[in-house]
């Protein structure tokens, strides 16, 4: 039996798996609120305290860079090692992997309604895939296939470099390059550089500022989901924050469609985390894909690719369970 998790900065979704049923049938499931823990140990020993059945090994995707089999969780004081977890809990093995390749994995297991087109394209069989998720941070991972299946590998690319494609976003780059000595895409196309893009136009005099939403802004901790609802607001439309969402849409198709350039992504490109999901009425509209396409001489091949967003929020999940399933079990290909 197998323990699975997606280990974020906000939430941590556990589930508890068999080889008989597989990734996609877990035998329970169960969400905590991460930050209400001092760490994943005492998280997890929580929930296995609460359930009847004995588990293994684990497998974990978790929000934050793996290396030498331990991580440390982005927006919290989190230290997860593979070798403490497995004594703490008496498990037979630990997994942890990055929660970009946790998704990745999870992507040749979708079904038709994780997803949603953006672009129907004419996908290569066995090509190359690519995942862009912007969240809190911005994550990139790929998929190539190796003879059998496809295997995931996770990727830093979010800390690239920003590349301005118009006036307006040569001159965001010159206010941020200000303020930080990188400016990266993830200062852009993330939970964390909406805030960035929204005080460049603020500043700049593109548009007023409402009373009401600068209320609102002093009185939040987080103020990239308020920009997001009123740049859906067709009520009381606001036109500096759909400026700023228009903007961001722009440059997050751009970088996607550097990825999907970069490791030839021909079978095709997944938007995960939870901001493609809130805004796909906009990424509807024909500007993310503007951008995604606009390569030059390789527009007609970037336009040949096709373009989901996951709609399926447990894909992450789902990923990490079919990578400690392969380990424990050597599932064969998918």
């Amino acid at each position: 039996m197998l323990l699975a998790g997606d280990i974020g900065g906000t939430k941590t979704n556990l589930g508890i798996y068999s080889t008989e049923k597989g990734p996609r049938e877990p035998i329970l499931e169960a969400t905590f609120s991460s930050w209400q823990y001092r760490s994943l140990e005492t998280l997890l020993t929580e929930f296995l305290e609460q359930v009847t059945i004995k588990v293994d090994r684990a497998s974990f995707g978790v929000a934050g860079p793996v290396v030498g089999g331990q991580a440390k969780i982005t927006n919290l004081p989190w230290v997860i090692k593979e070798t403490q977890l497995r004594a703490r809990l008496n498990l037979d093995s630990v997994s942890l992997i990055n929660d970009l390749e946790a998704i990745a994995c999870g992507v040749p297991l979708l079904e038709p309604g994780d997803l949603h087109t953006l672009n129907e394209g004419e996908p290569i069989p066995q090509g190359t895939l690519a995942v862009v998720a912007p969240g809190t941070g911005l994550g990139e991972a790929f998929l190539i296939w190796d003879g059998l299946r496809y295997r995931a590998y996770p990727s830093e690319g979010g800390h690239s470099d920003f590349a301005p494609n118009d006036p307006l976003e040569m001159d965001l780059l010159r206010y941020l390059h200000k303020k930080m000595e990188h400016v990266s895409y993830e200062r852009i196309c993330s939970g964390q550089g909406l805030p960035n893009i929204y005080a460049y136009l603020k500043d700049s005099g593109y548009a007023e500022e409402p009373a009401w939403l600068a209320e609102k802004l002093t009185t939040t901790d987080d103020p990239t989901p308020v920009i997001f609802n009123a740049a859906l607001d067709t009520e009381r439309p606001c036109e500096l924050c759909a400026t700023t969402v228009s903007v961001f849409v722009s440059a997050l198709g751009a970088e996607a469609g550097n990825l999907a350039l970069k490791v030839l992504a021909t079978g095709g490109v997944y938007l995960g985390g939870g901001i493609p999901l809130r805004i796909i009425s906009i990424l509807d509209n024909g500007r993310f894909m503007e951008s995604f396409t606009r390569k030059g001489r390789f527009s007609v091949l970037v336009s040949r690719i096709p373009v989901y967003v996951l709609v399926n929020p447990k894909i992450a999940l789902i990923g990490a369970a079919f990578h400690g399933l392969e380990m424990s079990q050597g599932l064969q290909s998918i």
